[in-house]
């Protein structure tokens, strides 16, 4: 049922649909007894949406192996294992091959069929797109080869595929500058978020599942699932002294005494976990009078500046916590920093690597603190 809740000042019905305990889709409306019938509506329209996506299947009745069978025992297994965004982005360009493609059996999809496909995509929407497409089709191929009997065990036809070329803008990374403009404004729980985001390279998500038991002895533990296998990792990093200080003023001073270091301090459910934060950002920068840039440019901005300032990329690659150094090249890359220099620093870490190959691994890595005479902060009160 919606709730009444107060935004910008003003009670408004509020429409919100739940699976599991957990916030799928809200809505806002006015005040009026009206608002609160279309509120009533939304809900159980968006929860038969909801049910018909969790159902959705691409069904063809059929004794033998056909590419619609082998879309959708694929597609079983992705909704398991990964995330709803990735899911769906894996179910959309199943039913785009499908539909474009009028092959049955999956052994009659060659290099020839996939290129024609994937060329498609290509001139209708973009290289990226098309790359996509190819990586997705090719990574259900595979798996279709390694766990269905009756899968074809020939080449994979869309890795036969070259990729496509792309066009992409350089990621916008905020000045430092304009991250002290909204550290400035932010108050309370914020300011700890942001200086968290800033000193630990932490993705959002990271700081969302934060736990008090994952801070301890001047060191955080963050928790991320961007891996191969979908499987948690932990990883420990140092805190800053001033995030340490910030870190024990929430500590003691945060209204919920709850697991979670970050909480919703409103409604709807004050005391939980975030989600996403979905306007927090463009709302402080904004108030700041700054260009608008999200939780994740905070991170850019991280690597950023410790490139700029010349610290090696072993060093960049262990805050960022990317498992390869060639994944923190490709990272620094898309910030726009030029392929020699960033090329250069991954030969000399190559070469450092086959020295240490029998070396015992380091545990953590060790957080630069931002020079204090550049980011003028007040202390947090």
């Amino acid at each position: 049922m919606p709730t009444k809740t107060k935004r910008r000042g003003k009670l408004r019905w509020r429409g919100v649909v739940k699976i599991s305990g957990k916030i799928v889709a809200s809505k806002w409306f006015g005040s009026g007894r009206e608002e609160k019938d279309a509120a009533v509506l939304w809900e159980a329209e968006q929860k038969k949406i909801l049910k018909e996506e969790q159902t959705q299947q691409i069904q063809t009745p059929t004794d033998c192996l056909t590419v619609i069978g082998w879309a959708n025992e694929y597609l079983t297994f992705a909704q398991a294992r990964y995330a709803k965004k990735t899911y769906q982005e894996k179910r959309d360009g199943f039913k785009r091959f499908i539909k474009a493609v009028n092959v049955e059996d999956p052994g009659m999809i060659k290099p020839a069929v996939a290129m024609d496909f994937l060329s498609d995509q290509y001139k209708k929407r973009s290289g990226y797109s098309a790359n996509k497409e190819r990586k997705n089709l090719a990574a259900a191929w595979e798996w279709g080869r390694k766990y269905i009997e009756e899968f074809p065990q020939s080449i994979n036809p869309f890795r036969a595929v070259d990729k496509f070329p792309e066009i992409r803008q350089p990621r916008y990374v905020p000045p430092i500058e304009d991250f002290d403009k909204i550290f400035s404004v932010a108050q309370g729980q914020d300011r700890v978020m942001l200086l968290a985001c800033l000193h630990l390279a932490a993705r959002r998500g990271e700081l969302f599942k934060l736990q008090w038991s994952d801070v301890a002895n001047g060191q955080i533990c963050l928790t991320t699932l961007k891996t191969r296998t979908g499987s948690p990792k932990r990883a420990w990093l140092p805190m800053t002294q001033e995030l340490a200080e910030a870190m024990e003023w929430w500590r003691l001073n945060r209204p919920y005494k709850t697991d979670h270091v970050f909480v919703m301090l409103a409604n709807p459910t004050p005391g939980e976990p975030y989600k996403n934060r979905q306007h927090f950002m463009k709302t402080i920068c904004k108030k700041a009078g700054v260009k608008h840039f999200g939780f994740h440019a905070i991170r850019h901005m991280s690597a950023s500046y410790l490139y700029q300032i010349g610290k090696p990329l072993s060093l960049i690659q262990r805050i960022l916590r990317h498992d390869s150094p060639g994944t923190t090249e490709r990272y620094l890359k898309s910030l726009g920093f030029k392929a020699d220099d960033i090329g250069q620093a991954v030969e000399e870490l190559s070469r450092r690597k086959k020295e240490e190959r029998n070396q015992p691994e380091e545990r953590t890595g060790k957080i630069i603190p931002f020079p204090k005479e550049k980011t003028q902060r007040a202390a947090i009160s």
